[in-house]
């Protein structure tokens, strides 16, 4: 029965019944704890009562929930009345988009805009598991701000048979399991009416067949019954749209095409690289259409005729001042791998195949594959945790980088390709290098810049770019052009905090900016610039809100005016961390990366790891003495959460742009220690509050057992070698603020208190543990290694020790602190972390880590230059 006004759902009161919605109805309600009006659908009776349906129902609608996006429509919670399921979810202001088409095709601009949205929407979902399988006009909703909203996300393949309508029957699948829903009628895909397995690429065939709808403002395939218009989806082609809407841009028609295809294999791979195609139409606009009117008669024709001639010079000087007419676009986006391992640092392209690192830090291995996308093949080497420094003009030969995991500096060594033994160069330690057209190396060590041969002979420093400003977290290491003539470089404006790229010629000399962060419509950070084969564009990356964008400046000056201002190639949702330009020019191959994990903890019983806290997108979980509370940081916005360990009472403690790297909570539970990406220290309450400012570089806070002390680590910069130091350990006497160094505690990390008087940190170089006893003063080795250490941990009862190697064969270890006896937990070969994942250990002394679930693949973009 509908329920009247006034009645509690819970904690909510409806307010307004809304009609129907679906699987039920739909309710206006208030929700009192928050100020808030929400909407309630609750299910219809008869799909309550059946058991199969209601655990799908429900398990659908926890997905939903999971969906945290602008263009989906927000679940805040799930219950029951009277033993009815009900979704509390967002409520909207606006119309359904059927209701907008009703008055006809929609301005191209507009639809593409309302296409790109969905697209972001599916690409969400998608990266969750989530295949919608009923996207139609009516799951769209417009609000009052423009912005689409996607809904029944996960519900509406579970929804019962709906009613027969002309061209908009939905579909119940026959043979598979009752009530799954495959789609409505003209807008599902050639596999859903096969009744074959479906997965992401059927809705972006659904969305081509909305997008083609919005810009006709008829639809794709629509016969007089639906047996006829499932025949013309397997078997015709609707109109090219231009047809219909004469305006319609061929760039669009072709995007519309690829959408459309009968096959799932020739569609966009992904909603991401639909979206970017959208994305680049929008960006580079529409040619206007249509005849020019003749606007003069004959009698001014003259008087025409001679004001053109008297402005024709001016004109011409003009149009060198003019804004370019046209800029680069990204015309399409292909994955080219598809593994779960992280990818790393710079990558290289010979032409004919993309290098690259892949797998945990620490224990990186070299990659390769196609251009064209295919299987990934591990480049044969013995080196530990390589990466790619640069790539000879040959493609013979890789500079590689090997880099003990602790460490800030490198090793170079250089690799044959296709196989063979790799030689190091010199003995020198380096911060970055790169690699010239002939071979030659550019390094940077010790802060100055050097130029050697190829075989790391001869070292010469040049001068002029030893001089800059050390950057913090930038490499200043020049990349090469490819005629090898030029350098570019970039480095950091202390005063206004931002980067800047620099352009020079090979020797160092002629140094110049190029571009400067916060002009001209980039972001702050700016870097990492690389030249397009023919150097007619400069490609760089520019990092915003959590993600890195492609953009490009032409390097090709006019006679008159200024260089053409630089232009953005992507705008998300993916991050493209590295990446190189191919050989012909018309590619860039890139890194692109969708952050997402899943908390997991290593199960000693089954021998494997399993989810753990629902498996949360989270990093860094610690426990409260009490086993009662958990703080972690959430993955990959870093802020601050505090819960029970059983999810409820979750509060959050931290926000942007403050981000997070490193919590602790103190020993009574009432305040959590946490250091942010600026290693500054902070206190603040576990139940909430303005964080107090406890140390300047100060990272990884730990407590000391009766809460009196934290302990930390400070990198400390030496003067005599400028962006040169050293770690050293410090402790923070909470009662009076007194901040003092622990003696002997120069190039020792992350110090763990393991008992009142005593703390365990790791050599810089990662080789070794060592433990500090307050009472004599002294530190002694505990644990050696001949690979590297990569994270620890202390249990909450203080009994065990944790910690994870590197190297080759990864693996965790538990060290009893009584006896210092030391036992295998697992090995992590095949154990795919997120960023630098840390170690945690549950209340039970099970391992804990965060298992990488996103995605970071390689990708290659295509470039249409002007």
């Amino acid at each position: 029965m509908p329920l009247a006004p006034g009645t509690h759902l819970g904690p909510y009161e409806i307010t307004t019944p809304l009609g129907a919605g679906g699987m039920g109805e739909v309710y206006r309600a208030r929700d009192p704890q928050l100020g808030r009006d929400v909407a309630i659908k609750l299910v219809s009776s008869s799909l309550s009562r059946d058991a199969d349906r209601l655990r799908r129902f429900e398990q659908e609608a926890r997905a939903a929930a999971a969906l945290n996006h602008p263009n989906i429509l927000a679940v805040y919670q799930m219950g029951t009345h009277d033993g009815v399921p009900y979704l509390v979810s967002e409520l909207l202001d606006g119309s359904m988009l059927r209701d907008q088409l009703l008055h006809g095709p929609m301005p191209v601009r507009k639809a593409v805009d309302y296409a790109i949205q969905t697209a972001r929407g599916l690409a969400a979902a998608h990266e969750k598991g989530i295949v919608h399988r009923d996207l139609k006009p009516e799951n769209l909703f417009l609000t009052r701000d423009g912005r689409i909203k996607i809904l029944d996300f996960g519900l509406a393949k579970l929804s019962p048979q709906a009613y027969a309508s002309e061209g908009g029957t939905t579909m119940v699948a026959e043979g598979t399991e009752p009530g799954v829903v495959l789609g409505t009628v003209g807008y599902m895909s050639p596999e859903q009416v096969r009744g074959h397995s479906t997965d992401n690429r059927t809705d972006l065939f659904s969305l081509g067949a909305i997008l083609y709808e919005l810009l006709t403002g008829k639809r794709a395939f629509h016969k007089p019954t639906s047996a006829e218009t499932m025949a013309a989806i397997l078997n015709e082609d609707p109109p090219s749209a231009s047809q219909i809407t004469p305006g319609t841009p061929p760039a669009l028609q072709k995007v519309l095409q690829r959408c459309l295809e009968k096959t799932p294999e020739q569609r966009f791979h992904s909603a991401s690289d639909l979206a970017f195609a959208l994305e680049a139409l929008s960006d580079s606009g529409s040619a206007p259409t249509g005849a020019f009117a003749q606007v003069a008669s004959r009698k001014r024709w003259p008087w025409i005729v001679a004001v053109a001639c008297g402005i024709v010079v001016l004109v011409a000087a003009a149009i060198s001042f003019a804004p370019v007419s046209e800029n680069p676009v990204i015309e399409s986006v292909v994955q080219l791998t598809s593994d779960p391992n992280a990818k790393f640092g710079s990558i290289e392209t010979d032409g004919m195949r993309v290098y690259f690192a892949r797998g945990a830090p620490g224990s990186l291995k070299l990659a390769q594959v196609s251009v064209n996308g295919g299987q990934i093949a591990e480049v044969a080497t013995q080196l530990n945790n390589p990466q790619i420094a640069g790539l000879s003009s040959d493609g013979s030969t890789l500079l590689i980088l090997v880099t003990p995991y602790t460490q800030l500096e490198n090793q170079m060594w250089l690799l044959p390709l296709p196989g063979g033994e790799g030689r190091r160069l010199s003995e020198v330690w380096v911060d970055d290098a790169s690699m010239f057209p002939d071979g030659r190396l550019l390094y940077r060590a010790n802060s100055n810049t050097y130029l050697a041969e190829r075989d790391g002979s001869n070292p010469r420093k040049l001068e002029s770019l030893s001089k800059l400003p050390a950057a913090p977290g930038i490499s200043p290491v020049p990349g090469v052009s490819p005629d090898g003539k030029r350098l570019v470089f970039t480095d950091y404006d202390e005063k206004d905090q931002t980067s800047v790229i620099y352009e020079a010629s090979s020797d160092g000399t002629g140094i110049h900016k190029l571009l400067k962060g916060k002009t001209q419509n980039l972001p702050g950070r700016i870097c990492c610039g690389r030249w397009t084969a023919d150097q007619g564009y400069l490609i760089f990356g520019g990092a915003q809100g959590g993600r890195n964008d492609l953009w490009t400046v032409s390097g090709k000056k006019r006679t008159f005016g200024k260089t053409p201002s630089p232009v953005r190639l992507t705008s998300g949702p993916l991050s493209y961390d590295y990446f190189v330009p191919s050989r012909d020019g018309k590619q860039i191959f890139a890194i692109g990366t969708q952050k997402r994990g899943e908390l997991v903890r290593f199960d000693r019983r089954l021998h494997e790891f399993v989810p753990f806290l629902g498996g949360i997108s989270v990093v860094d979980p610690v426990f409260s003495r009490d086993g009662q509370w958990v703080c972690y940081v959430s993955y990959p916005d870093r802020t601050l959460w505090r819960s029970r360990t059983d999810g409820s009472n979750r509060l959050q403690l931290t926000y942007p742009p403050v981000e997070v790297v490193f919590a602790r909570i103190s020993p009574d539970g009432k305040k959590v220690a946490f250091s942010d990406s600026n290693d500054t220290t902070y206190l603040v309450s576990a139940e909430g509050g303005t964080a107090q400012k406890l140390a300047d570089q100060a990272i990884a806070p730990d407590w000391s057992p009766d809460g009196t002390y934290l302990v930390t680590t400070d990198f400390v910069r030496d003067s005599s070698i400028r962006g040169a130091g050293y770690y050293i350990s410090k402790l923070v006497d909470l009662r009076t603020g007194q901040v003092s160094t622990i003696p002997g505690s120069r190039d020792k990390l992350g110090p763990w208190y393991v008992s009142e008087d005593a703390v365990i940190a790791v050599a810089a170089d990662g080789s070794k543990f060592l433990l500090f006893n307050f009472k004599t003063q002294r530190w002694s080795d505990i644990i050696t290694s001949p690979g590297q250490f990569t994270n620890w941990e202390t249990s909450a009862d203080g009994k065990y020790f944790f910690y994870s190697s590197g190297g080759n064969d990864p693996k965790i270890f538990r060290m009893k602190l009584s006896d210092r006896s030391v036992e295998e937990i697992t090995d992590l070969k095949n154990f795919a972390g997120v960023d630098n994942p840390a170690l945690s250990v549950s209340p039970d002394d099970s391992a804990v880590l965060t298992r990488n679930v996103g995605t970071q693949e390689v990708y290659a973009l295509s470039v249409r230059w002007p």
